[in-house]
């Protein structure tokens, strides 16, 4: 249960700060950066192998989860807008 509670609340920092990066911010609350940051540890996971879904507290998985996250929010962004910003 603690591993869980851990993953979410570093989920929601990657989503947080990835959606800071984007300039997406001020559209999602809390719940969208967690949603954000867990998917886009997924991402990272499928691409670069590594993310915080293997291990939350490792500094690299945190920085490739980051990563995933930025990649999930431009895609967002393309869809919406057409263009990333």
């Amino acid at each position: 249960m603690v591993g869980l509670i851990i993953w979410l609340v570093i989920g929601g920092v990657v989503g947080w700060l990835a959606s800071i990066i984007m300039r997406t911010d001020g559209q999602q609350g809390i719940f969208l950066n967690i949603v954000v940051g867990v998917v886009g540890a997924f991402i990272a996971g499928a691409l670069f192998g590594g993310s915080i879904n293997q291990t939350p507290t490792n500094p690299m998985a945190f920085i490739v989860s980051l990563l995933g996250a930025i990649i999930l929010l431009a895609i967002v962004n393309l869809v919406r807008r057409g263009a990333v910003r």
